[in-house]
């Protein structure tokens, strides 16, 4: 079904409509003396046309498949989404309008998906929205081409975006804006409440750049709306945005925030409105200024009501006129049917894993970062989700999918995405793909380049995304580099994150079941940290399945009693506590060697796993190439901590390890020292 210009409405009803929207974010931002009214108010009229015109969504089917999707980049403003669903008729009653930004309530002060039926990614970090949507616009691209036959459009629909001044600052809007420009996303549009005001005053005090120019050198088309209530522009740029699919589209929408406030609007606008309630005496002149009953707060006039209830029946018919269009699909293509609909549950085909073979202990040194490439490329044979790439490091993350073609303009069914490098906007993309659905995204970069990425790891995380992370070059043996790619705090910056798992493998062995760990999640990201050196076979195949799902393991016992002391380590230095544990041992020395790839698994085990792993009366020592800084937990002080809390140095790999202390001498010397 066609959407746009699908209900004649006069245009007084249509203002009505606006104001409506305008009121209620108005009324709960002053409720909750708390929020950002200036945005609402002046983006409302953009907001219904969208909506109402032109979006394709069903508010009694929120999770319909092929709806469109909607991101308030600027979700500060996230009373004008709560206004629409409310109007429109989503599971979101007006008794949760007036409880806007308090605890318990579905109104949260910014956007969150999962928490609210309808919002379709949580925003607030300025910037971060856009990028997403872009994932969004490629997951839709990839999937349409991947599944739609002659036809059978089943999966078509648009990417929406509503974004602000805050969100073009943002240097993650240009990564991801060129991104789609190169990709000639065509059904990715986004609206541009420009409104010249920025929180800290007119946005001339630090933005003047030709934002027409700059989206058009990206490659995106560009159109313009002069008057933000001149509601037939705003329909005609999105009709003609819609129509356009060979290229993005920006709409520029010139609005006054705070839009009928006699004092906090004005000419120009004032930054006063932008995330300050009106007060009780400018929201009641603001009511006489555009003719509002002042009484009863949260008025919704009956008209309106009806209006909204038309555009809602118009969703829920465009929805049933899908489901037969999907059955007659089913019909013809049961198989394809099948596989599509258990990717957009999230699980994973049957035998997924069957390819997946130990490596034998006397297998040739690999990298973890290899041993990962190989795991990758026998996992995208049986789970044809798998879709993902690097950010123009493709060749040393070994991220390619052999076999499959690149995702590019013209040619969206490849599974090899090429970011380029945009590591912030890959990450987010990654995000926006899994939010969409259908796909399982990931993405790779240097673990050092983490820095540039972690904020959209924070976003996966807070939306329970399951996004995988393929961070190689893993610490200071990447060598002659230097300081700045040598990761030092990266990984207990990560760790310290909730709801992100990340596993740091010791061997190829670990590296495949961290894959399978990675796959099987589904409510958080995974960061796979490996390595660039290679690194010998442990002989733990037996061991590691188990071991590495629960977080930790003992790879190697005490061969003569009862340890005295326990060496924990991750990735590389496994190999190097083993070494140290023989040498140990010849000297009359017992000790337990626990390999733990995984803080975050291992702390969710019951005590008495944890106990029989790393033992409470038994003192440990933790080997690590990183800061040391949260050893101390499993370790009890970091002076039993093998680390580095400095910065690295450039020379060869086994070289600048042994300067900084990572040998077995030194590791045997730090043990008898604790002992």
């Amino acid at each position: 079904m066609e959407v746009g210009y699908v209900v004649k409405v006069d245009l007084e009803l249509a203002q009505k409509a606006v104001n409506t929207i305008r009121m209620l974010s108005a009324d709960a931002v002053e409720k909750a003396q708390a929020g950002h009214p200036g945005m609402p108010m002046g983006a409302a009229p953009m907001g219904f046309v969208l909506w109402g015109e032109h979006m394709k969504h069903c508010p009694e089917q929120p999770n319909w498949f092929n709806r469109d999707r909607f991101v308030l980049s600027a979700g500060h403003g996230s009373m004008l989404q709560y206004s629409l669903l409310h109007l429109f008729g989503y599971a979101l009653p007006l008794e949760e309008i007036k409880q806007f930004r308090q605890w318990g309530s579905l109104t949260p002060g910014h956007p969150e998906v999962g928490h609210t039926a309808g919002v379709d990614a949580t925003t607030g970090p300025l910037g971060q929205g856009f990028a997403t949507a872009v994932g969004m616009a490629m997951a839709e691209a990839h999937l349409g081409a991947a599944y739609n036959r002659d036809g059978h459009d089943i999966i078509d629909h648009h990417t929406y975006v509503i974004c602000g001044d805050g969100d073009l600052m943002e240097g993650i809007s240009g990564e991801a804006a060129s991104l789609a420009g190169h990709l000639k996303l065509g059904k990715l549009v986004v609206l541009y409440d420009s409104n010249d005001i920025s929180l800290d005053g007119e946005l001339g005090l630090a933005f003047s750049e030709n934002v027409r120019l700059r989206f058009e050198g990206y490659g995106w088309d560009y159109l313009r709306v002069d008057d933000q209530n001149d509601l037939q522009s705003i329909a005609e740029a999105i009709q003609s945005a819609r129509s356009d699919g060979s290229r993005p589209t920006l709409i520029e929408v010139k609005t006054t925030i705070a839009y009928g406030s006699p004092n906090k609007a004005g000419k120009g606008g004032h930054e006063g409105a932008h995330g300050t309630p009106l007060g009780a005496d400018e929201l009641k002149l603001t009511k006489q200024a555009i003719g509002w009953p002042e009484e009863p707060a949260f008025h919704i006039p009956d008209d309106v009501k009806q209006l909204f209830a038309q555009y809602a029946a118009l969703g829920t018919s465009a929805y049933q006129d899908w489901t037969v269009r999907y059955a007659a699909y089913q019909q013809q293509y049961p198989e394809l049917a099948k596989q599509l609909e258990q990717a957009i549950r999230g699980e994973l085909p049957d035998g997924w894993d069957s390819a997946l073979i130990a490596y034998p202990s006397d297998h040739k040194p690999i990298s973890t970062r290899l041993a990962s490439g190989e795991t990758l490329n026998k996992l995208s044979a049986s789970v044809p989700s798998l879709i993902g790439g690097s950010a123009d490091l493709e060749s040393s993350t070994f991220t390619h999918l052999n076999g499959e073609t690149m995702f590019k303009p013209g040619y969206y069914g490849g599974r090899n995405i090429y970011y380029g490098v945009r590591e912030f906007a890959m990450a987010a993309a990654v995000n926006g793909m899994m939010l969409h659905g259908g796909v399982k995204a990931f993405g790779g970069t240097f673990f050092v380049f983490s820095d540039y990425l972690k904020p959209a790891v924070r976003l996966a995380a807070i939306m329970n995304l399951p996004s995988v992370l393929v961070l190689t070059h893993d610490s200071i043996a990447v060598g002659e580099d230097g300081p700045t790619h040598q990761p030092i705090e990266q990984l207990a910056a990560l760790r310290s994150m909730p709801n992100v798992t990340v596993i740091r493998p010791a061997d190829a062995n670990e590296t495949i079941q961290a894959w399978r760990i990675a796959l099987m999640r589904q409510d958080g990201p995974v960061c796979l940290v490996l390595s660039r050196q290679n690194l010998p076979v442990l002989n733990n195949a037996k061991l590691v399945q188990d071991g590495v799902g629960r977080g930790a393991y003992v790879i190697a016992d005490s061969t003569n009693g009862k340890p005295v002391v326990q060496l924990l380590a991750t990735g590389s230095e496994v190999q190097l506590a083993l070494d140290a544990q023989a040498v140990l041992a010849d000297e009359g020395i017992a000790a337990r060697v626990v390999s733990m790839p995984s803080w975050e698994l291992f702390d969710q085990q019951p005590e008495s796993y944890q106990a029989s792993v790393i033992q409470p009366d038994v003192p440990a020592f933790a080997v690590e190439m990183a800061s040391s800084f949260g050893w101390e937990r499993y370790v009890g002080s970091r002076k039993h901590v093998l680390g580095i809390d400095h910065f690295g140095a450039s020379g060869k790999g086994s070289v600048v390890m042994e300067q900084f202390g990572f040998t077995v001498d030194n590791v045997v010397r730090r043990v008898k020292a604790i002992l």
